[in-house]
């Protein structure tokens, strides 16, 4: 049993953020039906597939954020279907949705609805610009997307080389870390609701998330006055923190610490350079120049070799490919890559496993992600057989 293994999720979100939100949720035990539009979540037919699209139920995309859930679909537009999400409500723990603003209340299913037949239900919403219940801005009703987030938010200004354009972040962080913060929202909302018996509105917007994940540039422009922008892999306040171009990759040194940096100055047999510059400010001051020094010297080593002298002295990884990734004793030690089935193709699939570990209940992915509406009979009942009569 997982330690959410006494709640039932009403999901209707689609494509990334809601979907990971109730994905943690899935990991830790609940009960996690997606509710789909008629055809399905937008994402069930994107790449990669292991062979065919044709014979594949969906793609790597939705399979990784969907796994461990239960499917139904439903249309909102039709009475019946509209009277079986409610039936669900008023047994169901928590409705997340991802839509625009206002969507909900168009099928009169919106919040206050919902609370009618469940008033300890716990509501959430993930959304571009937030809910007009938590805070009304011109914004929202606006479609939104992680790009849009990340542009908005500062982070793309702040990403990327000194003189290149403004770069998103690899991983989808508008999306992924607005579902963390929902999910922390929604378990905050439940243990209230154990002290009190009250359910709870829970809304957190990508925009706002992207302002939380980009608080060091909102505290350097209120104390400095100046807008920070791009600086490649290094740091605005600390050196070195860098990565390194090695004989055959690239290296990270995170060698900020006085003590570290004595140490990458011993390795290199430069301990003037350790007496010359004794602090993090004379560093900082002279950065361009110690950076230059050390790259001279990382240029000469592969990684492997870099990496020889200085791990266990100094913080310093490998900028590691995918490949390498797979191969790393440490990430299958931790259960981080997990084998599900892949409907349709020859072979198991393997997805990102759950960081989050737990003596009693740890958190794992159940099972590969469902069918389009697979489980109707068993979610609904006999309202299911009724429907499939008709």
């Amino acid at each position: 049993m997982g330690a959410l293994s006494n709640l039932r999720v009403l999901d209707l979100t689609q494509v990334l953020a809601g979907p990971y939100c109730t994905m943690l949720l899935a990991d830790m035990g609940a009960d996690v039906v997606k509710i789909e539009r008629p055809g399905g979540d937008l994402i069930r037919s994107n790449p990669p597939f292991v062979d065919d699209p044709d014979e594949e139920a969906y793609g790597g995309y939705f399979q990784s954020v969907n796994r461990g859930k239960k499917s139904i679909e439903l249309d909102f537009g039709d009475d019946e279907d509209r009277d079986d999400f409610l039936s669900l409500v008023e047994e169901a723990d928590i409705v997340v949705e991802n839509y625009r603003a206002g969507t909900m209340e168009k099928y009169d299913l919106g919040y206050e609805t919902l609370t009618e037949y469940n008033p300890e239900l716990i509501y959430s919403s993930i959304r571009g610009f937030g809910d007009p219940r938590t805070g009304k801005t011109d914004r929202q009703g606006q479609p939104s997307f992680d790009l849009i987030a990340q542009a908005l938010g500062g982070v793309m200004e702040i990403t990327g080389q000194e003189d290149g354009p403004p770069t998103k972040t690899g991983p989808g962080v508008g999306d992924l870390f607005t579902a963390t913060l929902n999910c922390i929202g929604i378990l905050a909302a439940v243990n209230h609701r154990a002290q009190t018996g009250e359910g709870q509105y829970v809304d957190t917007g990508m925009y706002d998330s992207m302002l939380s994940f980009t608080e060091r540039a909102i505290y350097q422009q209120s104390y400095t006055g100046e807008a920070p922008s791009r600086q490649g892999n290094s740091h605005p306040t600390l050196f070195p923190y860098d990565a390194f171009e090695t004989a055959d990759g690239y290296t990270v040194i995170a060698a900020f610490g006085t003590n570290h940096w004595k140490e990458v100055c011993a390795a290199m047999g430069r301990e003037d350079l350790a007496e010359e510059y004794p602090t993090a400010a004379d560093r900082l001051e002279h950065r361009d120049a110690l950076r230059e020094e050390m790259a001279a010297w990382t240029a000469e080593l592969t990684n492997d070799e870099l990496i020889d002298t200085l791990e266990g002295r100094v913080p310093v990884a490998p900028v590691q490919t995918t490949e390498e990734i797979f191969e790393d004793p440490h990430v299958h030690a931790r259960d981080m890559l997990v084998s599900v089935e892949q409907p349709g193709a020859d072979r198991e699939v393997e997805i990102a496993g759950n960081p989050i570990k737990m003596s009693k209940t740890t958190p794992e992915p159940r099972g590969r992600a469902p069918l389009l509406d697979e489980h109707r009979e068993e979610v609904l009942g006999d309202e299911a057989e009724t429907t499939a009569d008709d």
